[in-house]
C-alpha cells in the first residue's frame, strides 16, 4: 500500500484518474503527431519517404526517452510551466484556426515556411533538412508529452508514467485511437479542447507563482482544481462517445477522416520496421 500510494500519491482513486486521462490525451496526440510526420515526408520519393518516416519514429522514441529522464529536473524550473501552457494554448489556436480556415483542401505541413527547412536545404539537400524537421518536431512533440502530464499533477511518479504512456502511446496504444477517431472524428476536437485547458492551467503558474499568498492561487495549486481537471477531461471523452452511441448525436461520420488515415499509415510503417529490425536481430 505504501508503494501504491508513493506511486499514485496520497489518493490513490484521483491518481488512477491521472493515470486514465493521461492514457487518452497521449494517444490522441500520438495520433496528431504520427499524422504530422507522414504530411512533412509526403513530396519525397516512395524509397526516401520510407526513410525518412524510419528517423522519425526512431527519433520520437528518443526524445521521449530523454524526456523521460530528466522530467523531473524540467519541472523544477518554474517558468519552464507557463511556457508550457503558452505552447499548449498555440496548439489548441492552431487546431481550430485552421479547421475553420477557408483552405482546408490542404493540410499539408508546409515545409517552405519553416526557418530551420529553408536554412538547411541548400547544404543538406531535401532529404536530409527533411529528416532534421522531423526531428525538431519530434522534440516538440516529446516535450507536449512532458508539459500534458505536469498539467495534471505535480506528483513526480505520475509525471514519470505519463511521459512512459507517451512511448507506450507511440508504439502500441495509439493506433487504437485511429480506429477510434475513424469512427467519433469530433473526438480530435475535443483532444484540443483539453489541450486548451491544460494550457490555461499551465499558464495559470504565472499568476501563482508571483501571488502565491492569494486564495486563488491556493485554489489554483489546490488537488481539488486537480480532480476537477481530471473529471472534466474523462466527462469530456466519454459522454459525447456514449451519446453518439446511443442517440447518434454527435453523428459518428466514418467518412473524410485524413488525420487518422495518415496517422494510420505512420503507424503501420512503425510496426513493420520494429518487425524487421526483430528479423534482423534473429538472423
Amino acid at each position: 500500500m505504501d508503494f501504491l500510494h508513493y506511486l499514485l500519491g496520497d489518493d490513490i482513486q484521483a491518481g488512477l484518474l491521472i493515470i486514465l486521462n493521461l492514457i487518452v490525451i497521449e494517444s490522441l496526440l500520438s495520433v496528431d503527431n504520427a499524422a504530422v510526420l507522414a504530411t512533412m515526408v509526403l513530396d519525397l520519393p516512395k524509397e526516401q519517404r520510407n526513410k525518412a518516416l524510419k528517423y522519425g519514429i526512431i527519433g520520437a522514441y528518443v526524445f521521449r526517452g530523454i524526456c523521460l529522464l530528466i522530467a523531473g529536473w524540467l519541472v523544477k524550473i518554474w517558468f519552464l510551466k507557463p511556457i508550457g501552457g503558452f505552447y499548449l494554448l498555440w496548439l489548441a489556436y492552431s487546431y481550430f484556426k485552421n479547421k475553420h480556415s477557408a483552405n482546408t483542401e490542404d493540410e499539408t505541413v508546409d515545409k517552405q515556411k519553416s526557418w530551420l527547412y529553408r536554412s538547411t536545404v541548400g547544404a543538406l539537400g531535401v532529404f536530409w533538412s527533411t529528416v532534421a524537421l522531423v526531428e525538431v518536431m519530434d522534440l516538440a512533440f516529446s516535450i507536449d508529452n512532458v508539459f500534458a502530464a505536469v498539467a495534471f499533477t505535480d506528483h513526480m511518479p505520475l509525471i514519470y508514467i505519463g511521459v512512459f504512456i507517451g512511448i507506450l502511446a507511440m508504439r502500441f496504444v495509439a493506433q487504437g485511437f485511429v480506429k477510434l477517431l475513424e469512427k467519433y472524428p469530433f473526438l480530435e476536437t475535443v483532444a484540443f479542447i483539453v489541450i486548451g485547458v491544460l494550457g490555461l492551467k499551465l499558464t495559470a503558474s504565472l499568476y501563482t507563482h508571483f501571488s502565491s499568498e492569494t486564495a486563488l492561487a491556493k485554489f489554483i495549486d489546490s488537488e481539488k482544481l486537480d480532480l476537477f481537471v481530471s473529471i472534466f477531461t474523462v466527462s469530456i471523452f466519454v459522454l459525447p462517445v456514449l451519446t453518439s452511441y446511443l442517440f447518434n448525436f454527435p453523428k459518428k461520420v466514418v467518412g473524410d477522416a485524413n488525420v487518422a488515415e495518415e496517422a494510420e499509415n505512420v503507424l503501420d510503417k512503425q510496426d513493420d520496421i520494429v518487425w524487421d529490425d526483430e528479423e534482423k536481430r534473429n538472423k
